[in-house]
């Protein structure tokens, strides 16, 4: 079971996008995939995913390409079992040059809280090294660390 389960209160919004935010910034595909149903079903970009095991597939080849990877998400709405969420994540590939990834989720969750579908649209803005934004240690951002809003994304 993944609390907090719907329907969604703003709190509870608010807490399983952070807790997703968290999850992704830990870079362990087996634990984020246990986040989404058995059978979720994923659009991200133009490639379509289904099941945990294609999940931690699909994060594993993203998370060797998209190097030194930071993600802030934000709530953008919710209403009984969905939750639509924008973020940006910065990243570097093996050559060194830094992008700004922008994005929408429209997510979409079971009773026990697991994420059955997941459609992402995403936006890759390169960017200078000395533009980021996202300064903190590898894994979790800090409760302190500024968020999109804050941040003026």
């Amino acid at each position: 079971m993944a609390a907090p389960f719907p329907p969604f209160t703003l709190e509870t919004a608010t807490k399983k996008v952070r807790l997703a935010e968290d999850g992704w910034n830990s870079r362990t595909p087996e634990k984020v995939s246990l986040a989404y149903s058995p059978d979720s079903q994923w659009r991200n970009r133009a490639e379509f995913v289904r099941g945990r095991a294609e999940i931690v597939g699909f994060l594993t080849r993203k998370w060797a390409r998209e190097l030194d990877y930071r993600l802030i998400k934000e709530l953008w709405a919710f209403t009984g079992n969905r939750i639509a969420v924008r973020f940006a994540y910065e990243w570097h590939d093996d050559s060194g040059n830094w992008f700004r990834s922008y994005g929408n989720e429209n997510w979409e969750f079971d009773e026990a809280g697991e994420m059955t579908h997941r459609h992402a649209c995403i936006n890759d803005l390169p960017i200078k090294e000395s533009e980021r934004k996202f300064h903190w240690p590898s894994g979790r951002r800090p409760d302190d660390h500024p968020g999109l809003s804050d941040l003026g994304l």
